[in-house]
């Protein structure tokens, strides 16, 4: 498979390829299920960095296209639309091809369907609600699909507000303020709920829209710093990037030190914990968007790793590993080679199946979005 690398910037490669290897091997804990100890409890959070690095690096990368967007004199409703059909050509089709497999399979293994079936069509399953079970990593997409639909929208609204302010200050001054508003919403779940456990504050808070977009936000801000202040983002890349890796190393010390639990610090769960998760990687861009050369024999396999992690995504989890749950029961096998060897088919078909996706499918789909009867039509 030829990858076009005189595009990609290799730095944010690995990034997007440690997103998914954490969430890949997060799920692991599957094969060994009645292993408990400090190993696996740092599998299980390794799933969320996963993810929240996906929300920076997809923020940093559209807030990029968006900012360039609106500071254009030409920038008008037909520009949003087409930067809206652009993403969908290259979220919506796995997503749904994926959602129906889901139903397949759930059916073939008479797993019962969700009652509200109909929101995954809609991204809104995890809208305001509970996250169901069903298709359990999905949860990721409506989040990114709405803060997609929200961010060049509200851009557009605002120019109908006369404000003595350049564009670019607009654009900054709008991404705070979204970031601020999504920070409210925790606040106000803070002081509503009462979190039981982590698994009520996942699938109630964490994996929740409308507590979430300021996720992909933290990359927007990260790109118009990048924007209106390049050689600031250049000058102190080692700087802010020593300064993340800190505050990462010290969060996850003083959490455990210090017993900073749910149940006796729900603020900080709640409110604190995943917008401080956000600012360290959005730390980790100034440094790694600057690796532009992918280096020999390393840099092609994190390449390759980058280029079909979202078909990974999909996959990993609600395909191989539920066929595989259906063919293997974890509790009753006690050797450790074969545990090894299940581990081994999992990460081999994850990668083997998601290659092939990419490049039978998801690739041919988005290319879609620059055939000329397209583009022609939102000139």
């Amino acid at each position: 498979m030829k990858i076009d690398h005189q595009n990609r910037i290799f730095g944010l490669d690995i990034m997007r390829a440690v997103a998914i290897m954490l969430v890949v091997i997060s799920h692991t804990i599957w094969i060994f299920p009645d292993t408990k100890n400090l190993f696996t409890d740092l599998l299980s959070m390794a799933g969320v960095l996963g993810v929240e690095i996906f929300f920076v690096l997809s923020g940093f990368l559209i807030g990029r296209i968006i900012y360039r967007l609106f500071v254009d004199p030409d920038f008008n409703f037909k520009k949003v639309k087409y930067f809206w059909v652009r993403r969908w050509f290259r979220t919506l089709p796995n997503y749904y091809i994926i959602l129906i497999l889901n139903m397949v399979m759930a059916i073939w293994f008479n797993t019962p369907l969700p009652d509200n079936l109909w929101r995954y069509f809609f991204f809104l399953q995890n809208f305001a609600w509970e996250m169901p079970f069903f298709f359990g990593e999905s949860w990721s997409l409506p989040i990114e699909e709405f803060a997609y639909i929200l961010a060049p929208l509200l851009l557009y609204l605002v120019m109908f507000i006369k404000v003595p302010v350049s564009k670019s200050k607009l654009f900054g001054s709008v991404t705070v303020l979204v970031i601020l508003l999504f920070i409210a919403t925790k606040i106000i779940y803070n002081s509503v709920y009462v979190n039981k456990d982590m698994m009520f504050w996942n699938i109630n808070l964490k994996a929740i829209t409308i507590y979430r977009i300021d996720a992909i936000y933290y990359g927007i801000l990260a790109a118009y710093i990048s924007i209106v202040k390049p050689s600031y983002w250049h000058k102190n890349r080692v700087l802010v990037f020593a300064l993340g890796v800190f505050v990462f190393l010290g969060l996850n010390v003083a959490i455990p030190v210090c017993q900073i639990f749910i149940d006796s610090h729900p603020f900080f769960w709640n409110v604190l914990y995943l917008p401080i998760n956000s600012f360290v990687f959005v730390c980790c861009l100034p440094l790694l968007s600057g690796f532009k050369k992918q280096p020999k024999f390393i840099g092609r396999p994190i390449t390759l790793i980058s280029t079909i992690s979202y078909a990974m995504y999909l996959l990993h989890y609600s395909v191989v590993l539920k066929l595989m749950m259906n063919t293997y029961n974890a509790h009753e096998i006690e050797s450790i080679i074969v545990k090894l060897l299940y581990l081994f088919v999992y990460f081999f078909f994850t990668t083997i199946l998601s290659y092939f996706f990419y490049r039978i499918y998801e690739k041919p789909m988005t290319d879609l979005r620059d055939i000329p009867l397209i583009k022609n039509h939102f000139k």
